[in-house]
């Protein structure tokens, strides 16, 4: 909501100011969507504990308090219908506050009613659309920030997020990011030439992994169009649509001259949690394709049958994951983590806060061996998992260095319907205080790929360091 008219005012409190977390002692913040209140990987205030980053409101008179939707958005992005942030998503609550120029910002605001005023009265080029406007300098406000991970959406895309919260949306399915003109993680804002749209995992049976498009993969135009000086938002808005459209993707793949897929969009539905035993039935492979409640439910019960049928060893493949709820990383972790900090996140004035382990872990015994798979596509919540596991020591992390994302993003939605934002808010660290943002996790036992041998040489690997083996192995799909 853009502030009124300069006025008399003697409230000067910052919009969407939060309440109290729940749990002051253990605050908890709660990240692609669950249709209960919680917060996002990444940080919003939810049911269960929450952290609480910005600043306590000045007392006004009460409104009704209202559920939104909370979105972690990190580089790595659903391409679909539904608008659907894989990186984290969740509900939160938001306490809206009452429009206008604080008196100590009416200097600074003056320039933009200026223009404004003058737009609407003297604009002789046709009709003008206030609420495109308005729409356009929030847009302005946050893309002058330079940050990939704020972005703004307009109502409709708004409401396609919304949509998207049942975990059916129509797309592609796949994660994109943006890397350097080198090949490295960037956080880069604008497509070009040192900004390039790369595929981070096609979702399993999803149009893009059928249609043979593999990680790595650049985006070089849609449908015969460039995509150099979009946003990454605005090039998933060319690429997503609706079911039974086709979209046709140039790509840039190593060693290969540029070629088009067509892919014909469809309903996404994941699945999220896939087991199987291994090693005559004394390795237990469980595998989690994003961090949703369920998903997290799904896990922790998939590990609890483990367990309880007498396994010994357990394998968690993350690779591809591109993260999830927080609340949801710290009920994956705390599976196997027995108690202290699985994170802790950091906000502007440099206060951190400890995410704590729940306790009752149904796989926190020391005798039960844990290996954790990761390659280029595990990011974010994906990354709170290894980083605990590995500081914690609770584990071993096998296979490629992991994304990077270590930011926390908030999302804000906007009244008359002028849709909504979200805008990092803190860095998470790992238990050790440890910041992976564009560096990632380094893997315990790493996994060169393009000299490795098999058709899983990073479930082989994880297998070699459980001092486990099994002929089957070979026939698991590597993880997109």
């Amino acid at each position: 909501m853009l502030p009124s008219d300069p006025g008399p005012r003697t409230d000067d409190s910052p919009a969407g100011a939060e309440a109290p977390p729940p749990e002051p002692a253990a605050p908890e913040p709660g990240p692609a969507a669950s249709a209960e209140p919680r917060a996002a990987e990444q940080g919003a205030p939810e049911p269960g504990g929450s952290v609480v980053f910005q600043p306590v409101a000045v007392p006004r008179p009460p409104r009704p308090r209202i559920p939104v939707l909370t979105i972690a958005i990190a580089l790595v992005a659903v391409l679909a219908g539904g608008a659907l942030f894989m990186s984290g998503y969740s509900l939160g609550r938001q306490e809206a506050t009452r429009p206008g120029t604080p008196v100590t910002e009416e200097e600074a605001f003056q320039p933009f009613w200026d223009a404004y005023h003058t737009i609407l009265e003297t604009y002789a080029g046709g009709e003008i659309d206030r609420k495109a406007l308005i729409e356009g300098a929030i847009r302005g406000m946050i893309e002058a920030l330079e940050d990939p991970y704020s972005s703004y959406l307009t109502p409709e895309e708004y409401r396609q997020s919304l949509q998207g919260i049942s975990g059916q949306f129509e797309g592609i399915g796949a994660e994109i990011g943006t890397v350097s003109a080198d090949g490295t993680t960037s956080a880069c804002a604008t497509l070009g030439r040192d900004c390039r749209l790369v595929i981070i995992a096609p979702l399993d049976g999803s149009p893009a992994q059928e249609s043979g498009i593999e990680s790595g993969d650049i985006i070089d135009a849609v449908d015969g169009s460039s995509i150099d000086g979009l946003t990454i938002d605005e090039a998933r808005d060319r690429i997503r649509g609706k079911k039974g459209t086709t979209v046709v993707l140039t790509i840039v793949r190593d060693g290969e001259a540029p070629f088009d897929l067509s892919i014909v969009r469809d309903v996404i539905s994941q699945r999220e949690v896939a087991t199987r035993d291994l090693a005559d039935g004394t390795v237990t492979y469980i595998r989690l394709s994003r961090f949703s409640e369920s998903g997290a439910r799904e896990l922790t019960a998939a590990v609890k049958t483990a367990v309880d049928a007498g396994t010994s060893k357990l394998i968690l493949d993350l690779r591809g994951n591109p993260g999830g709820f927080v609340t949801s990383a710290r009920m994956v972790a705390s599976a196997f983590i027995a108690s202290g900090p699985l994170f802790w996140q950091e906000d502007a004035k440099g206060n951190q806060i400890p995410t704590n382990a729940d306790p009752g872990g149904v796989a926190t015994d020391p005798s039960i061996e844990l290996a954790v798979l990761i390659d280029r596509g595990s990011a974010s919540a994906s990354e709170i998992i290894a980083g605990a596991i590995q500081d914690t020591g609770r584990g071993i992390i096998v296979g490629e260095t992991s994304f990077g994302k270590g930011t926390v993003q908030q999302w804000t939605p906007l009244d008359n319907d002028n849709g909504g934002f979200s805008l990092t808010i803190a860095k998470w660290l790992t238990p050790d205080k440890r910041w992976i943002h564009r560096v990632g996790i380094e893997p315990d036992v790493m996994v060169d790929l393009a000299t490795a041998n098999g058709d899983d040489p990073i479930l082989d690997a994880a297998l070699d360091a459980l001092e486990a083996t099994d002929a089957s192995a070979a026939r698991l799909a590597p993880a997109a």
